[in-house]
This record gives C-alpha cells, sequence and structure tokens, in this order.
C-alpha cells in the first residue's frame, strides 16, 4: 500500500497547482494534446477519403468503394496512409488551441474585462488561441495534404516530405496554406466553443436540473452530445476553406501569389466545388469533436477542475488530491 511522502515524519501538504499559473496553463496544453493528437490520427481513414474526394471528386464512386480499392492495393497501411503529420500537426494544434485558449480566456475576461458577456470572452479567447494553433500545425498539414491527395503519392513519410517541400520551395512552402488554414480554422474553433457552451447549457435546462444532480456517466453522455452538436456546425462553417486548404496544397503553382491561386481555383470548381466531401467532413468532425471535449473534461477532472468550461473564480490552489474540497454548486453557478 502506498503511503504519502513525508518530511520528518510529518506528512507532506498535497501537491497543488496554482490557478492561472504557467503549470495550470502548460496542463491545460498536455489535455489538448492528449485530446487532438490521438483523435484526429483515429479518424485518418475518414480524412485521407475526404482530401482525396475535395481534389478530385471523381475519384471514388462512394467512401466504402475508396476504402476497399485502398485496402485491395496497400493494406491497411494505406488506409492509414498520412497518420504520423496528422498527429504530429494536431497533437502540436491541440496544445495551442486548448493551452492558449484558456490563457486567453483568463485575459479576456477574469484578469483585464471580469464584466464581459461570457459569450464574448469565448468567442475571443478561441478565435486568438486558434490563430496561434494554426502556426504550429500548418507545416504538418501540408506535409499531409501532399501525401495523401497525389498519386503515386509525393512523400512516403513524414520526414520525406519535409526534405522535399523545404529543398523545393524553402520554409515558406510549409506555410503556403495557412491563410486559408486560418480562413478554415478560426471560424470552425469559434463554433467549437461557442456553441458546445451553449449547448451544453440549453440541455441541462431541458433536463430541468443542474449539472451536479447528474452522475459522472450522465455528464459525460451530455459533454459528447453537445461535443457532437458543436462538430456538425463546425463542419459546415468551415469546410469551403477545408476543400480551398486541400486544393491550394495540391495544386499552387511554384511563386503563384495566394489570392491568385483561390481566384484560379475557384474558376474552376465553382461554388459547388467547395461542398465536395461534407458528409464525410460531417461524420468525421462530429465523432472528433464529441471525443475531443469527452477527453478533455476527462482530464480537467482530474487536474481537479469540476467544470470544463467556466468563468472561474479565484481561488488561489487547486488542490489535486482532495478535489472534492471545491465548492461545485459555486462553479456550477458561475457556469450557468
Amino acid at each position: 500500500m502506498s503511503q504519502k511522502p513525508t518530511t520528518g515524519g510529518v506528512p507532506s501538504p498535497p501537491k497543488k497547482i496554482e490557478l492561472f499559473s504557467n503549470t495550470y496553463f502548460g496542463a491545460c496544453m498536455v489535455g489538448g494534446i492528449i485530446a487532438c493528437g490521438p483523435t484526429h490520427t483515429s479518424v485518418t481513414p475518414l480524412d485521407l477519403v475526404k482530401c482525396r474526394r475535395q481534389v478530385d471528386s471523381k475519384i471514388y464512386s462512394s467512401n466504402l468503394s475508396a476504402w476497399r480499392m485502398i485496402y485491395a492495393k496497400e493494406g491497411i497501411r494505406g488506409i492509414f496512409f498520412g497518420w504520423s503529420p496528422t498527429f504530429v500537426g494536431y497533437s502540436f494544434q491541440g496544445a495551442g488551441k486548448y493551452g492558449f485558449y484558456e490563457v486567453f480566456k483568463y485575459w479576456y475576461g477574469d484578469r483585464f474585462f471580469p464584466g464581459a458577456n461570457k459569450t464574448v470572452v469565448y468567442l475571443g479567447a478561441s478565435a486568438s488561441a486558434e490563430f496561434l494553433a494554426d502556426i504550429m500545425l500548418c507545416p504538418w498539414e501540408a506535409i499531409k495534404v501532399r501525401m495523401q491527395t497525389t498519386l503515386p503519392p509525393y512523400a512516403s513519410k513524414l520526414g520525406e516530405g519535409w526534405g522535399k517541400i523545404v529543398e523545393k520551395e524553402g520554409i515558406a512552402g510549409l506555410y503556403k496554406g495557412l491563410y486559408p488554414l486560418w480562413a478554415r480554422q478560426i471560424p470552425y474553433t469559434m463554433v467549437k466553443f461557442a456553441t458546445f457552451e451553449e449547448t451544453v447549457s440549453a440541455i441541462y435546462k431541458s433536463l430541468g436540473k443542474p449539472k451536479d444532480a447528474y452522475n459522472a456517466l450522465q455528464q459525460t453522455g451530455v459533454s459528447f452530445a453537445g461535443g457532437y452538436i458543436a462538430g456538425v456546425g463546425c463542419a459546415v462553417v468551415s469546410h469551403p476553406a477545408d476543400v480551398m486548404v486541400s486544393k491550394l496544397n495540391a495544386d499552387r503553382k511554384a511563386g503563384e501569389a495566394a489570392m491568385g491561386a483561390i481566384s484560379r481555383i475557384y474558376g474552376n470548381i465553382g461554388f459547388m466545388g467547395l461542398w465536395n466531401g461534407l458528409g464525410v467532413r460531417i461524420a468525421m468532425i462530429g465523432t472528433l469533436t464529441a471525443f475531443q471535449w469527452l477527453i478533455y473534461d476527462t482530464f480537467k477532472v482530474y487536474l481537479g477542475e469540476c467544470l470544463t468550461m467556466i468563468s472561474y473564480p479565484q481561488p488561489e490552489v487547486i488542490n489535486l488530491e482532495q478535489s472534492e474540497s471545491i465548492n461545485v454548486k459555486e462553479f456550477h453557478e458561475s457556469y450557468v
């Protein structure tokens, strides 16, 4: 049986994390990595087919036929082709998305504008966080898209893809999709956070009881449902930009200006072409968002938080080993 560490025969105080400290924000970044890296990697088969159909709508007749064709030729490795840049890129992005979100939420809310509308704070914090997170994601997304959308593949491994792009186009080649990535991900993340907030609040109001009246499994179910609904909204809002990101990384000519390339590509595919692969992306993003909120909620409970998305009161510390000391009712009332 494990014993608590002692100092001179006296039990040491339980480990604590100071709220809004660098350690706290660092822990939130770790939670973002855990929530985003593995989940995005797990849906690589959907992402692979989605990207290829965005670039060439006639390449496969359906998603099932696509997977059958890929599996027949390349096996399970072909189905998960592009998983490595996906895992690395979205781990970086998750760290930025969730970690910086907590930073900006604190700055825009409790620190500088304590009386601000919560939804405005959520929108501003999520947009600011995603702006930085996309800079972290962009090089890996560029490699992933080129690997997945060119046949034969542009590169078979992450390192090979990085080397080829840098050799031919320099570091700038890794960031040529940054503007459309911002156009895709910033609205996506704003909808993701704000819609999740409102959806979860609406679910509990419709149930007629506060969150703390339900057990952990029931709360998890609400978080998952709220995350899935938010994911559907994210997918629809950001899909045209997602198509353009795929097209730009696959078809932008060397030295071509970003807006010139976008105008040329749009002229080729038209408005309806911006919606290629929407059904697959709704399924992918809905599932992703639901599981990400589920994982992030669980991680923050481990940190000692009672709720995930709240305007926090101002205690100085969170007790990791005695989280029951946190006033759940007070936290819930500040949330709703």
